[in-house]
């Protein structure tokens, strides 16, 4: 009698201790996904979101995209779309100091000017929807809050690699952030 007892004891606290195991690993999961938008562009006149994916706790991958409405920004830019793996070096899950590998498929318009400066005629060229892809790097730092509010502090400069300013285009890039978003 007393066999039967004391093995659905065990039992009992065998499946109260795998219980407790599982309900402490659910605490400690992380969400995984990211949206933000840059503040300092949507100032200046160009919607810039951003997605991302955190991969572990060291590292994530995203696209960011990049889309003028402000007239003055879409003379010079047309878009660029920006895939990218960060390695994050701070003690929290995926934020802190952070090294950006990136590419950016990009169009920009060209406006060449000939001409006297003070006077005669100008001349203007414009070489519309010049498309290259740059590969490049950044850096920057990434804080999170206790409920999952971002902020983010971005610069990363790219070279792109077929079309330099001699054919219309740029010989390089460069993207900067000062984001807001959510992790979820």
């Amino acid at each position: 009698m007393k066999t039967p007892i004391l093995c659905a004891l065990f039992l009992i606290c065998t499946f109260n201790l795998s219980a407790q195991t599982i309900e402490e690993t659910n605490d400690n999961d992380h969400t995984s996904n990211e949206v933000k938008l840059n503040a300092l562009f949507m100032i200046i006149g160009a919607f810039d979101v951003t997605y991302e994916h955190l991969l572990n706790e060291e590292s994530g991958i995203g696209l960011n995209i990049f889309i003028p409405f402000d007239g003055d920004i879409n003379d010079d830019i047309n878009y660029f779309v920006s895939p990218y793996y960060r390695l994050y070096f701070g003690k929290k899950y995926a934020a802190g100091f952070f090294l950006e590998g990136f590419g950016m498929l990009n169009s920009v318009n060209n406006v060449v000017r000939n001409g006297f400066f003070g006077g005669g005629d100008v001349i203007e060229v414009v070489n519309e929807d010049i498309v290259d892809f740059a590969l490049g790097i950044g850096l920057g730092g990434k804080w999170v809050t206790n409920n999952g509010f971002i902020g983010e502090l971005n610069i990363g400069f790219g070279r792109n690699l077929f079309r330099g300013e001699d054919e219309g285009g740029d010989d390089f890039v460069g993207k900067i952030g000062i984001t807001v978003g959510y992790r979820f």
